[in-house]
């Protein structure tokens, strides 16, 4: 059932394997080790038709990793690597240890590692005959409730029927009561019930009501009801009775047929060519040379590291007294030191932590990846004193975040636009994402960053479905040609617009953009795409054969800062979709993200976590604001710094 299993230290030295197959399974281990195990990642991984696991022995710094063919469902994996695990280390504990440690032995594990999967099998094979089990009561969400929660108190009952508030409620129920007394009297009126502790106003609506009702059914039920429907039926309308049609409303400057070629702004008109847009520098800024990055806030992580540990070592004396600053690391000072920490002693403060992390606008399942990587990597390891617990945590768990939002390749747009012009094509960029996220937007902030630093700019207006999406980037043409006119670079419009109305096809418009650029020797093409839902079939096929048709340099995923779990869905079916309808055996996925809106967000800065974990993509450009010069560059130390506040 199995294809590999392996044991080599983090330095690389294999000390046991076991292969079932001639294939080379070289590839897909070091795959692991750069996607999975080197970017603190937890879960399976899947390359090349194999799910790979692994786990992490941090006290003799050892790997064991297992393969196994993608197809199967094998449910003992992780039951099978932590019996081989436990047997190995303490079978050659003695080779293992730092100051013995001997990686020329013979590691004999042959007849251990069968009989410890034979036992796994046939466990695996047990639980899947076995009916499955109820819930406990220990595991259900209702245990988690407090006693104090399910408590009635004194002041918390409802207040009696008769006095203050609970009057006029008192008068619904008799009145409710009186009408069927009445309805079942065929409208002979019963006689009340004295009240003697209730108000004169209740009972003089109580009487008013009884009045009414009777009179109500003495009209449908008497034979006087009766002779009045049927003249009514026998009496012809009067022209006043008659219903007249609803009419129409008419509103203010509505306008007519009349109009609308006043307002049909698809095409220009000759005084919208002359407008005069004029330029003001002083107001929107200069982009030149690379994106700026986001700023880190004033106070820094190592004084609030100081304050903790001067509050710990002045409450040392009393354990139970809480921490005045109450924050998310206060817990795992409770850890015992001059200990191997294992995950039993871990546990209420990882889940203290998955809480932080949610809080903050994590995707639920990213928060709990996260704290499985924390948990491998500090598990087994010895603290050695009270003081550093906290701050060992922290900068574990810092590290890991910004292990994950560090790009993995080189992002450098401007370099590779000046490859590009320099071998005589266009460098080409496209856009796509959910609606209403800003990628419009944010694609005339790129551009203004673009012919900052003297590149021309073709945008193709594929966006053909929403109304207004082709005038609005004819608005971002004049005026990044009014703050860059063509008197300032030799006669050379920087940024055109490649546009051929609403309803035709984008992939098609795209291609003919590339093909102007290129003939046009246009430096860089922006490809603005409609704005579609995860989950809409038809215009994700569209994207991916817009994808597949022509090609593009880089395709970005425009992304709002205010998402949570939704990022992932999102990333993932884009993903999905881009992958499955490219008919390609190497498709174009996406490639990095925008993360717009960032200012709205405070320090929720959840989503560029999620969004980067699921993708292992950068987060390229980082929208700040409204105006041109609103785009930043990620900096990974200021998001971990807001997320770890």
């Amino acid at each position: 059932m199995l294809d590999l299993f392996t044991i080599f230290t983090k330095g690389g030295i294999v000390l046991w394997c076991f292969r079932s197959t001639n294939q080379l399974f070289t590839p897909s281990v070091n795959a692991l080790i750069k996607s999975v195990i080197l970017q603190e990642r937890s879960g399976v991984y899947d390359h090349d038709g194999l799910s790979l696991q692994y786990k992490l022995d941090n006290e003799f710094e050892l790997v064991f990793v297992v393969a196994f063919q993608k197809i199967l469902q094998l449910s003992y994996i992780d039951k099978f690597l932590s019996d081989v695990h436990l047997e190995f280390r303490d079978r050659y504990k003695n080779d293992l240890r730092v100051d013995n440690r001997n990686y020329g032995g013979d590691f004999e594990f042959e007849s251990e590692f069968r009989r410890i999967l034979e036992r796994a099998e046939k466990w695996g094979r047990q639980q899947a005959t076995m009916p499955k089990q109820m819930r406990s009561y220990e595991d259900s969400a209702k245990s988690k409730k407090t006693v104090a929660s399910m408590i009635e108190r004194k002041g918390e009952e409802k207040p009696p029927a008769g006095a203050g508030s609970g009057s006029k409620k008192s008068v619904k129920i008799a009145e409710k009561k009186k009408a069927g007394e009445l309805a079942d009297s065929d409208g002979m009126e019963a006689p009340s019930s004295p009240r003697s502790n209730g108000p004169e106003l209740g009972e003089d609506l109580i009487m008013e009501s009884r009045k009414k009702f009777a009179e109500k059914m003495m009209g449908k039920g008497g034979s006087g009801g009766k002779s009045s429907k049927l003249e009514k039926q026998k009496s012809p309308k009067s022209p006043q009775q008659a219903k007249s049609g609803k009419q129409m409303r008419v509103w203010d400057l509505g306008g007519n047929t009349k109009d609308i070629p006043n307002l049909d702004r698809s095409k220009d008109r000759p005084e919208d060519v002359k407008s005069d847009f004029t330029p003001n520098d002083q107001i929107i800024g200069s982009m030149r040379g690379g994106i700026r990055d986001l700023d880190v806030e004033s106070d820094s992580e190592e004084d609030e590291e100081d304050e903790d540990e001067e509050e710990y070592e002045e409450q040392s004396g009393n354990k139970k007294q809480q921490s005045s600053r109450g924050g998310m690391f206060s817990m795992f000072k409770g850890l015992v030191g001059s200990k191997n920490l294992t995950l039993e002693d871990m546990q209420p403060a990882l889940e203290k932590l998955r809480d932080h992390l949610i809080g903050k606008n994590v995707a639920s399942d990213i928060a709990q990846k996260l704290c499985d990587s924390v948990a491998g990597k500090l598990e087994g390891k010895v603290i050695g004193t009270f003081d550093t617990i906290a701050t060992t945590v922290k900068n574990t768990l810092t590290e890991a975040l910004v292990q994950i939002l560090s790009p993995k390749r080189r992002v450098d747009i401007l370099r590779d636009c000046l490859e590009a012009k320099r071998v005589g094509r266009p460098f080409v960029m496209s856009f796509c994402g959910v609606n209403g996220v800003g990628k419009s937007t944010n694609l005339a902030k790129i551009c203004f960053w673009l012919i900052e630093n003297n590149l021309s700019v073709l945008i193709a207006a594929c966006d053909t479905f929403r109304a207004g999406a082709v005038e609005q980037l004819r608005t971002h043409m004049r005026h990044l040609n009014a703050l860059h006119p063509p008197e300032k670079h030799g006669g050379r419009n920087m940024v055109q617009l490649y546009e051929k109305g609403y309803g035709k096809d984008a992939a098609g418009i795209a291609m003919e953009a590339i093909r102007y650029a290129n003939d046009s020797k246009v430096d860089v093409v922006l490809i603005d795409t409609a704005g579609r839902m995860q989950d809409n079939e038809p215009l994700m096929r569209a994207l991916a054969k817009l994808i597949k048709v022509n090609e593009p340099d880089l395709v970005l995923f425009v992304g709002e800062a205010l998402v949570g779990n939704e990022a992932v869905d999102q990333l993932v079916k884009f993903n999905q979709a881009l992958a499955d309808y490219s008919s390609s055996d190497r498709p174009h996925i996406i490639d990095g993200i925008v993360l717009t809106k960032f200012d709205t967000i405070d320090d929720k800065v959840g989503a560029a976590i999620s969004m980067t974990y699921i993708t292992g993509q950068p987060i390229v450009f980082v929208g700040t604001g409204q105006t041109y010069t609103d785009l930043k560059a990620l900096n990974a130390k200021a998001v971990v710094h807001a997320l770890m506040k």
